[in-house]
């Protein structure tokens, strides 16, 4: 029973999110994976492969969160800086 009641909690959870956040989620997931078989490869150990999930994960939960911004767009300041600004129309 406990198990059915924490499913059926964790599907209204994921239902409530928006699509931001499901991109930051599934950003977060796929950079885990990547970064634990990265560092596992390249130490041959489980500790490399935990430090690259962890890496991986936190990088790609900015990476996707970045990404999910409808209406914004990349453009460089004064000084060559990336800087994130509303698209101009038509974009």
């Amino acid at each position: 029973m406990k198990k059915i009641l924490l499913a059926g909690i964790a599907a209204l959870a994921i239902t409530g999110c928006t699509t931001q956040d499901r991109d930051t989620g599934t950003g977060a997931l796929v950079g885990a994976g990547a970064g634990a078989i990265i560092g596992g490869v390249a130490t041959g150990n489980a500790g490399g492969a935990i430090a690259g999930a962890a890496i991986g994960g936190a990088t790609g939960a900015i990476i996707g969160h970045v990404s999910s911004r409808p209406g914004y767009c990349y453009a460089r300041d004064s000084y060559g800086r990336r800087v994130v600004v509303q698209c101009p129309a038509g974009y």
